[in-house]
Order: C-alpha cells, then structure tokens, then sequence
C-alpha cells in the first residue's frame, strides 16, 4: 500500500522507550535536519505533521533513508498541504488513515494516521488552525476535534495521540494572554474540545509531569520570536493511563528549533520505562535569556 513501509509483523513487541512528535513543516525542505534528529535522539516512535507530500514521494525522498535505520512508514499525505506520518522501529501493522466520519473544508484532507507499534495503538494529528474564530474554518476546526473524539471513544487501553493539535490548553500554555485575545488556539470552544478528548483519559504528559514550568513547542518566524521565548504550547502527547504511567521523561527539544532553515515547531519527546537522557525537561536547551511573559503577536504589528 501506497506509504507503507512494511516489514514483519512486530505489533507484539514491548511498549517502545521513546516516543516523539514533531511538526516539520515540510518534510523536503526538513529531510536533512529530520535524519540527522533521528539519528542524534534514536527515537522509536516518530510522529510527523506537515508533511506536505504525497505518499509515494514521500517513500520515493525518505524510505531508502529510514529502512536504513529500521524504520517502517504509514503516512497519510497531499500534494504541498497538511499531511501526516508514523515512523516506527518497534513494528506497525493495522495502519488506517484518516478518521471515521471526518469532516472535510470542503474535502477530507490528509490530518491523521494510526497504527499499532509496540503494542501501543498511535495517532497522529494535524488539527485544523481554525484561522479566525467564528469562521467556516474555526467550525471545520471544532467538528474535526469531535471526529477525533468519537474515533477515540472506544480505544484500546495502551493509546497515544500526539501531534499538532492547535490548541494551547490553558493561558500557562501561550507567552502572553493577553495578546492571544480574540485569536485562535485559546478560545473557550477549542479548549473545551481538546479538554472533552482529554476526558476520555487522555494525559498531557509533558503538563503533568512539568505543572508550573515555561513550555512552549511553537514560535513564530517573525519578530524574533523564538530568541525571546515568545512562543506557545500547541503540540502534545496524550497518553492513555497504562502508557502514562510509564513515563520516565517527556521534554520539548528546543535543539531541533535553533540553527539554519529549522521548523517554526520543536519535537516533544515521551521517554517510557528508561530515559536515555535523564529527566532533562522541560526544554532542551532551556532559553539563555527568555523575555518577560508580555508581548504582541506579530501579525498584531
């Protein structure tokens, strides 16, 4: 099948030691920057949003690439647009794209894909932004989180759902509030929807283990954003309880944010059983200097 990298059935294996999601806004302009990641951090579990590739592109840049580190590839993706992917080390089998009954603006886009690796059953999600509230898309946006859910509602017990989920959680999750007002990714709607996903028992496992920390896994091109820590909390790893109770560290590498030509979004990581690293969170380098939590957004300017 188109996007698959199929190996022998290893769905059996333990649960995997490291787990990651990352949004790399495009993977062709990100290749270089994603292998050499792969291949510092080794994690198992690799989620990726913004693809912006087709499927058999996408095999056709990365799969001699990844099969050379032993991994195996579900993507779900698009011509220059949205697109997702898991890329799995500890086996993937009963891969499905997409979600049941998912809306489409207007057609269904590439936003999600899951598989079973490990024995863990994993999505990866690329949420609609939502644009302005109140807009077609901001509606499109909050029925897609409701499609998410109800795909959810029957889940196995060992689940994790990661990705780009375009919602800060609480006002703790973005630089400044009060700049964020009026904008997507804080409304009332949207953190409802994502707190109804989380209800299902569904747990924030860099929030839980880091409560009062400065975290943030966004930071906008302009303005400086990034040096300043001006940034947001909108990439996440929900877990369910038999995986989060595993967790031995979860962190966002900041690492991967710096240098040349990097994505507006740094990894998350999800350390089960053992931490390679250590309990190193919450951010890897943690800012030099971060700037006092007040500011404008850029397109504010």
């Amino acid at each position: 099948m188109a996007g698959d990298l199929a190996g022998a059935d290893r769905s059996l294996y333990p649960l995997a030691v490291r787990f990651a999601t990352w949004n790399v806004n495009s993977i062709k302009q990100r290749a270089p920057r994603l292998l050499e990641w792969l291949d510092e951090r080794q994690p198992d579990v690799v989620c990726l949003q913004e693809t912006k590739l087709a499927d058999d592109r996408l095999v056709e840049l990365l799969g001699d690439e990844l099969a050379a580190r032993d991994y195996e590839l579900a993507a779900n993706g698009e011509a220059a647009w949205n697109g997702v992917a898991i890329l799995s080390r500890v086996g993937l089998v009963d891969v499905e794209r997409g979600l049941p009954g998912c809306p489409g603006f207007p057609h269904v886009e590439a936003r999600a894909v899951t598989a079973t690796c490990g024995g863990v059953r994993v999505t990866s999600v690329y949420v609609p932004n939502g644009r302005e509230p109140d807009s077609d898309h901001y509606r499109y946006k909050l029925e897609w989180l409701e499609a998410l859910r109800e795909s959810l509602a029957n889940r196995p017990p060992d689940t994790v759902v990661c990705g780009d989920i375009n919602v800060a959680p609480t006002d703790d999750d973005v630089f400044d509030p009060a700049s964020f007002v009026g904008h997507t990714h804080v409304t009332g709607p949207e953190r409802a929807a994502l707190a109804d996903l989380q209800a299902l028992g569904l747990r924030d496992v860099v929030r839980e283990r880091w409560p009062n920390e400065r975290v943030f896994t966004f930071w906008d091109y302009r303005a400086g954003m990034f040096h300043k820590d001006l940034g947001m909390r909108i990439d996440l790893i929900l877990a369910s309880d038999p995986v989060a109770d595993r967790v031995e560290a979860a962190w966002v590498d900041r690492k991967a944010r710096k240098g040349k030509g990097p994505s507006d979004h740094a990894p998350v990581i999800m350390d089960l059983d053992h931490a390679p690293d250590g309990d190193i969170g919450p951010v890897v380098p943690p800012p030099s200097a971060p700037s006092p939590r007040t500011g404008r957004l850029p397109q504010s300017r």
